[in-house]
């Protein structure tokens, strides 16, 4: 049997992060509360794992619950959902993708090209190296054989120069065991500058489960996220899944605040966590926050919801999903 890559909803035995390091720390404070709220909720459902530099250990020991483990590695960056390993699973066994990480192609990222096998190798697991560079915030699948992805992420030049779509599908399908490739053409604006990653997915479109993508929607004409959104909502709306279904699209609009500190945001509600029983949203001080929550415990009937706070999270170049890996169970 081939590879393959169970949708975040199933049941997880264990979730991995990262402890803040690096450029994280120019507010450490922030960072620190930021991270720890995320697996502090976490641990309350599934248990969690903190990979953290040696020079964050005692950080990491000072702002984490006690039931986190945390376990020292040499980390260039926080963002585990990126430079840590893709499980998947194979013949029942749980293996994991080990991508080519280069730091979203941006700078060089040695130590966290390192991560997933180091990660793997602990579990005792199969790893599969791959030479295309990709991060786990660049795709979202169904269970049933479709992937979401953006081509800004997939053939960015910086990353896989030279490669097609025919080559970048060759291999997503080898590697996570889907059958459909869905190209998103481009990501928020606000995602290609500074900490950006030039399109993630996850900001963009996710899964809620087979036929349901939930979509984030900019409704403020004057944004520059105006267009972009409708793009992708006209994308999806004309997309079938792997099983030939039509795909259902839940719109999910953008918070209200468009700029923190004089610069645009790319704040996402799309950027959010499933753990066993749990649905943990990005919050942002915004009128749309409980309206939000509201709509995803009906999406997700059984979990619980809740929030925390991911301004700082975001300042920094991601959110709640992108410091967060499901480990699924076997």
């Amino acid at each position: 049997m081939p590879l393959f890559m169970p949708p975040e909803w199933e049941p997880h035995s264990r979730t991995w992060m990262s402890w803040p390091v690096g450029y994280v720390l120019q507010a450490p404070e922030d960072s620190y509360r930021a991270w720890s709220a995320v697996a502090n909720a976490v641990v309350r459902h599934e248990p969690v794992t903190m990979l953290a530099d040696p020079s964050e250990a005692g950080s990491a020991a000072r702002w984490l619950d006690p039931r986190v483990e945390v376990v020292q590695v040499p980390l260039d960056d926080c963002w585990l959902r990126d430079n840590g390993p893709t499980f998947v699973v194979h013949d029942g066994e749980l293996h994991g993708v080990d991508w080519t990480f280069n730091g979203w192609g941006w700078a060089p990222h040695d130590k966290d090209d390192k991560v997933a096998g180091f990660v793997l190798d602990r579990l005792g697991v199969p790893a599969h190296r791959t030479s295309m560079v990709g991060e786990g915030g660049g795709i979202h699948v169904d269970g049933e054989g479709t992937v979401i992805v953006t081509e800004t992420v997939q053939l960015d030049p910086r990353r896989n120069p030279g490669w097609t779509k025919a080559e970048a599908e060759a291999e997503l399908r080898r590697l996570l065991g889907v059958e459909k490739v869905l190209w998103l053409p481009r990501g928020l604006t606000a995602d290609y500058g500074g900490y950006g990653t030039n399109g993630h997915v996850d900001l963009l479109a996710c899964f809620a489960r087979p036929g349901l993508v939930l979509c984030h929607i900019q409704p403020d004409p004057a944004h520059p996220d105006f267009e972009v959104t409708r793009e992708n909502l006209a994308v999806l709306r004309a997309s079938t899944d792997a099983r030939g279904r039509p795909l259902e699209v839940v719109e999910v609009l953008a918070p209200t605040v468009a700029e923190a500190g004089g610069k645009l945001v790319d704040y996402s509600y799309i950027n959010h966590y499933l753990a066993n029983g749990l649905v943990l949203l990005c919050s942002f001080d915004d009128p749309r926050d409980a309206e939000t929550a509201e709509l995803f415990a009906k999406l997700f009937p059984g979990r619980a919801v809740e929030s925390v706070d991911a301004r700082a999270i975001f300042a920094m170049g991601g959110g709640i999903h992108c410091i967060t890996q499901q480990q699924p169970a076997i």
